[in-house]
């Protein structure tokens, strides 16, 4: 099996599959989508490269990308960059640990300034089957309207 945890994926794998899901039968692993373009990314990540506000081209997980929901995708989307042989998981504004793994923390990882890494540009159009408007975009440093933790609660779990 190519079962992987999310840090244990290598570019080469990314590469060899750009598309992986959550294992149903194995709690926290993934492993690789065989057949793309897919009609749905639900419990699925994306492995592409994304290009920070500078121009600069880093290797990425993007996860949580509902195609029928722009709304969801922007307070929900995941995005975790690879450098240096590791993994940085970028938190969302309202997750715990935004304070230790949010945009100045990604600064620091990634050795630049926040003006140079945001926003951040991503297009998974070529791995999909259905056209939507969350297949490109631009992930912002905080999103254009903030919710509060009420809202975002009510989103996750309608």
């Amino acid at each position: 099996m190519n079962n992987k945890t999310v840090d244990s994926i290598s570019v080469e794998d990314i590469l060899s599959h750009s598309v992986w899901e959550f294992s149903k039968r194995e709690p926290f692993l993934i492993e690789p989508v065989k057949r793309t373009p897919c009609t749905t990314l639900a419990g699925r990540i994306v492995g592409t490269q994304v290009v920070l506000a500078d121009g600069d081209k880093v290797w990425a997980l993007i996860g949580n990308i509902d195609l029928e929901k722009p709304h969801l995708t922007e307070h929900f989307i995941t995005l975790s960059v690879f450098s240096n042989n590791q993994w940085f998981h970028l938190a969302r504004y309202h997750d715990y640990d935004w304070g230790d793994q949010g945009p100045e923390q990604l600064s620091e990882f990634l050795g630049k300034p926040i003006g140079d890494i945001f926003p951040i540009s991503y297009d998974i159009r070529a791995i999909l089957k259905a056209e939507s408007s969350v297949a490109y975009g631009k992930i912002e440093k905080e999103p254009r309207e903030k919710l509060s933790r009420e809202a975002i609660i009510a989103l996750a779990v309608p």
